[in-house]
């Protein structure tokens, strides 16, 4: 089954003035995103594991899948500023998925994927969410004859279009102690809970709310090409930053906005263009 499907291309739901908005369709063919808008990207893209994300099955073969980061990042591209940055969550490498693929080193093809995209690569944030519940082999047990390592972290890394050093200085709202700490690029937070959002994969507030503070100025303009479960539109709208979340599942925008009214307290207002 193709990782993903043509959208219906709507503006689902708007808010704040418009300058938080849910956008239900395929990032790769939409239009409703304007070339060199955005400031910041902060997204997690299908992982290709074998996760059911409602009628849509991430499990393609590894060469698709790279084809089709190649595709998105592509786009991505075009849509950034010229000082824009990117914060892409994605797997160190991959052990699980379609039967046979074996392990992947997902980080450093998709890091060779964006340079050669034209991406500029700046840095890695090691996230250790501190679980390894989430392990179930070791290959061969208290043998070296095949033993599997297995790291239990995730990775953001940090790109940019043209420039590192922002165009405008802008208004920042990052504290002394967060600049501190955020600027180590060892992040330790817990995961989120599937259950608690009804989502087979979120990731929690804390990661765009780190990224954002961190990459970006109060106003800029963040999109999310992945919105899954809105957790970075949350962000946006907690930290007073205009959000876009594209996303392919309308049942998924219905969850982004729900949690939107919900955690960022916000209400439908009128329409806002980026």
């Amino acid at each position: 089954m193709e990782l993903l499907k043509i959208g219906k291309g709507k503006v689902f739901y708007e808010a704040m003035g418009g300058s938080i908005r849910v956008i239900h369709d395929d990032f790769l063919t939409t239009n409703l995103v304007k070339e060199n808008s955005i400031d910041l990207i902060v997204t997690s893209p299908p992982y290709n594991v074998d996760i059911h994300y409602n009628q849509f099955k991430d499990d393609i073969p590894y060469d698709k899948y790279l084809e089709f980061t190649e595709k998105w990042l592509r786009k991505a591209f075009l849509l950034m500023k010229c000082d824009g940055r990117l914060c892409l969550n994605i797997p160190l490498d991959k052990s699980k998925g379609r039967k046979g693929a074996g392990f992947q080193s997902v980080y450093a093809d998709i890091v060779h994927i964006a340079k050669k995209v034209g991406w500029k690569y700046f840095s890695t944030i090691i996230w250790n969410e501190g679980n390894i519940s989430r392990r179930t082999a070791w290959g061969s047990w208290l043998s070296a004859r095949a033993p599997y390592v297995i790291a239990p972290v995730e990775v953001i890394i940090i790109f940019y279009k043209e420039r590192w050093q922002k165009v405008r200085n802008g208004k920042s709202d990052v504290s002394r102690k967060e600049f501190m700490e955020w600027t180590n690029g060892l992040w330790t937070f817990t995961g989120e809970s599937k259950k608690k959002v009804k989502h087979p994969a979120p990731f929690p507030v804390e990661l765009p709310k780190r990224c954002i503070k961190l990459f970006s100025f109060i106003g800029d303009i963040v999109l999310d090409p992945f919105l899954g479960s809105g957790s970075t539109l949350i962000a946006c709208a907690l930290l007073n930053r205009k959000g876009v979340g594209i996303e392919i599942d309308e049942n998924y925008c219905a969850l982004a906005r729900d949690r939107l009214i919900r955690e960022a307290h916000i209400n439908q207002k009128k329409l806002w263009s980026v």
